[in-house]
């Protein structure tokens, strides 16, 4: 007698959903959710916004071919507006409001560890595209950028090697926060190990947004008086275009003293006169520049795909080695849910082991078995007067991330692993 009331209201909720003025649908169900969260306005916004745009052609490129487990994927963009407290703020959001499925975003350091808390008290995932500091291991963390010894330590051996013109003295400059400072403390302590003095390494950092780098070019002009010097920069953000500009206004080539960037890729250069920094480098692990098949059709599809959205400067639209890392990592998520059957954070963490992808840097990249970082090749760019790189120098195969530096005294004995028990 009491199924027949719940058979109406059954037939009267249907009935609403089909006309529209029932308040929930059936979307949500339909749909896998994948928040972004990058900033689109502030200082950080020159580097972060292609990092968004390269998601959604990705989800777009996935949906296209059947989406995951017969669903389509649902981006879910947010703007954390280069404010690092509203990270976690927009975090948090993502996981309770927004039910996202996976995260991909961030591009500071200081970005990340304002959201880690908020993702391993929620068990979100988070998959993280940049270079960093590499002195973590959080188990809902995949960080798909690169460690210290899969950039900065091969790049300033580089400098030191004839070829790439043996520096004897290091100016360290860099944003004021934390992935600067660490890695500098960590090429600190490489630098000595190799039998450079003290008294060759200066350190220097700026604020975020910093625009007036006239009295510190003047100062690496000075520094460089003593002998063979290089500048290790970890400039990030919208601050690389005064400080490359100084360069230039203040006559300082490549071939008086070498800039390595860490943080300026063809994006970043889209914005700048090239010509007078040609010879400068960067450490990446992908340039644009890269010649073989999939490379060539990755730029292909973007350069397509920044036409087709009318997006800024789609005329001169060029990827660089974080939006790889968006692709790849966006990829293998994907391809961890299809094996596991399911979105659950813990199911897919454990298909995410041992996951492999063809990158357009020309390699296979691996998801380590136990710290969720990719092998991956290490390169090292000139910068070219059309805004490109030119590779000088790469590794042979793809390298294996150690975050953990066993440069600094202690960090030998922390744990090499990132399992979470489920």
């Amino acid at each position: 007698m009491k199924r027949r009331p719940l058979l109406k209201s059954t037939l009267a909720a249907s009935a609403l959903m089909l006309s529209g003025l029932f308040p929930f649908t059936l979307q949500a169900a339909e749909t896998i959710k994948v928040g972004i969260l990058h900033s689109l306005s502030g200082t950080m916004a020159i580097s972060e916004t292609s990092l968004k745009d390269m998601a959604l052609m990705t989800i777009d490129e996935i949906n296209a071919k059947g989406g995951v487990l017969g669903k389509q994927l649902e981006p879910v963009v947010v703007d954390p507006a280069s404010n690092w407290p509203l990270f976690a703020e927009k975090g948090r959001q993502l996981l309770t409001q927004d039910k996202v499925a996976v995260t991909f975003g961030c591009w500071t350091s200081v970005s990340r560890k304002s959201v880690l808390p908020v993702y391993e008290e929620l068990d979100g995932l988070l998959f993280y595209p940049v270079q960093y500091e590499g002195e973590e291991l959080s188990p809902n963390v995949f960080y798909t950028g690169a460690a210290p010894n899969q950039q900065a330590i091969p790049a300033v051996e580089y400098l030191m090697s004839e070829d790439g013109g043996s520096a004897e003295r290091f100016f360290l400059l860099g944003t004021d926060y934390v992935y600067p400072r660490t890695t500098n403390k960590i090429l600190r302590a490489f630098l000595i190990s190799k039998g450079v003095p003290e008294s060759s390494i200066e350190e220097v950092y700026t604020p975020f947004g910093h625009s007036d780098y006239q009295t510190i070019v003047a100062n690496i002009k000075k520094f460089s008086a003593g002998g063979k010097t290089a500048v290790v920069s970890t400039i990030n953000g919208d601050s690389n275009v005064p400080f490359y500009k100084e360069l230039a206004n203040q006559g300082l080539e490549a071939t008086d003293v070498p800039v390595v960037a860490f943080s300026v890729g063809e994006e970043e250069l889209r914005g700048i006169d090239t010509k007078p920094l040609v010879g400068h480098l960067a450490a990446w692990n992908y340039f644009q520049s890269v010649e073989n098949p999939v490379n060539e059709a990755f730029v292909s599809k973007w350069k397509a795909y920044a036409k087709a959205k009318n997006l800024p400067g789609a005329d001169k639209a060029v990827t660089n080695d974080p939006m790889e890392a968006t692709y790849v990592g966006l990829h293998m998520w994907a391809q961890a849910v299809e094996k596991a059957g399911t979105t659950d954070v813990g199911k897919v963490r454990d298909a995410l082991a041992g996951q492999t992808f063809e990158a357009p840097s020309g390699y296979t990249l691996t998801m380590d078995e136990k710290n969720h970082h990719l092998h991956k090749p290490v390169m090292i760019g000139e910068v070219q007067d059309d805004g490109q790189f030119s590779v000088v120098w790469e590794t042979e195969s793809p390298v294996r991330a150690q975050p953990w530096s066993p440069y600094i005294p202690g960090n030998d004995k922390k744990p090499d692993h990132a399992v979470k028990s489920n």
